[in-house]
């Protein structure tokens, strides 16, 4: 595997939750994902697919994160050349480490790593590096990452150093600030902004699943005991976003490019 295309790719997305089976019941209805069954664990990890490829999977929460008060989040792997290296540039850079990298039989090696803000992102070198596609994600594939944060620049230079993100362009928001692109090889790949001083919740990413049909994606998210928090709401460049909390809690958003259908 190459330096240049092992860095920097998001190519994973785990879901931990606290009732996998009421999860995977939502998600293939709203966003239209299918389901496969990995049996080289136990118990099995179940994967999410877009069409026949698998870009990510369900894993039930510890029940003592669950009694903590933890609630389910996204998890993204992105390509490193050395997991190990990572795990120790991420520390040196002020983040930290916090699952140690190790091994998943035949298929990787990862890392879960908080940045310095305290946003969690996985480091992950595949056995077996798979082709980068061209153009826009396919529809159910993950089409954009965002990342709310205290302090979007020191963030930036963090996510740069470890991953060779660059910066593209940048959004004025007005009382919300700067919204800063970012991506790789010419290629975007989401955005960071600056939470406002009386935001809830900690720094976190939000991804975005590629759906045919935002409104179709609000309606159903609502009838299936989730909530529409943001849209559906038109971003420039003409694509459409929504925002929404899973019925178990878990935030998530969907992405829809181009105009209504």
């Amino acid at each position: 595997m190459s330096t240049e295309s092992a860095r920097g790719r998001f190519v994973w997305h785990d879901l931990l939750t606290t009732d996998p089976e009421a999860a995977k019941a939502f998600y293939t209805a709203v966003v239209g994902w299918g389901t496969t069954t990995w049996d080289q664990t136990e118990p099995p990890y179940t994967m999410w697919t877009a069409g026949e490829t698998p870009i990510g999977g369900i894993q039930q929460k510890p029940a003592d994160a669950i009694a903590a008060g933890s609630k389910p989040e996204w998890l993204a792997y992105v390509t490193v050349p050395d997991v190990d290296a990572a795990a120790a540039r991420a520390t040196a850079l002020g983040g930290k480490v916090m699952a140690p990298p190790r091994d998943i039989p035949t298929v990787g090696r990862f890392a879960v790593l908080a940045d310095p803000q305290g946003a969690f992102i996985a480091a992950y070198k595949p056995d077996n590096e798979q082709p980068e596609a061209e153009g826009k994600p396919p529809l159910g594939d993950f089409s954009w990452h965002e990342l709310a944060t205290t302090d979007h620049e020191a963030a930036f230079a963090f996510y740069s150093d470890l991953f060779g993100w660059e910066k593209t362009s940048s959004m004025d928001m007005g009382p919300g600030g700067i919204y800063q692109m970012y991506g790789r090889k010419g290629q975007p790949l989401g955005g960071m902004y600056t939470k406002g001083a009386g935001t809830p919740g900690s720094p976190a990413w939000l991804h975005y699943a590629r759906v045919a049909d935002v409104n179709v994606a609000a309606e159903k998210t609502k009838a299936l005991g989730g909530q529409v928090i943001n849209g559906p709401m038109e971003v420039p460049g003409g694509d459409w976003i929504v925002m929404g909390i899973d019925p178990q809690g878990g935030p998530f958003a969907v992405h829809q490019v181009g105009g209504p259908l």
